[in-house]
């Protein structure tokens, strides 16, 4: 399987006053590590919502092993899990700057229909892209 890592820092807004980052936070780092995946593979967010197509968040995990601080470098892993015709499952492990995994988790996504709200299947296009992103 193909994955894909991102790199950044937390930054001071993202910490509690115990200076850890908020759990919080992680549903938007997974959602970063997510879209530049997809992006790698010439899946673009945008493009599909143009097309009539959302991918609307069904179900999230996560699982803390280690706190994130502020200002750590840390590196995110994410790797397209499996896809059915409708249904995306991503995973991701997060490590700090000492390659220590800090937490793991895992979000599913639905292919839906902007007009209808219902669950649709995409276009071969998509499905080619999605293939080649799980080689």
């Amino acid at each position: 399987m193909t994955s894909s890592e991102i790199a950044f820092r937390v930054r001071y807004n993202e910490v509690d006053r115990m200076g850890y980052a908020h759990h919080g936070n992680y549903a938007a780092y997974f959602e970063m590590g997510r879209t530049e995946l997809m992006r790698e593979h010439g899946l673009n967010y945008k493009e599909m919502e143009d097309k009539g197509i959302l991918l609307p968040l069904s179900d999230f995990k996560v699982k803390y092993f280690q706190p994130a601080f502020y200002d750590d470098e840390l590196r995110l892993v994410t790797i397209l899990e499996k896809f059915t015709g409708v249904r995306l499952v991503f995973c991701y492990r997060l490590y700090n700057k000492k390659n220590l995994l800090l937490s793991e988790g895992s979000t599913s996504l639905a292919f839906v229909s902007a007009s209808t709200g219902k669950p649709v299947r995409p276009s071969e296009e998509i499905l080619e892209k999605l293939r080649i992103c799980m080689a």
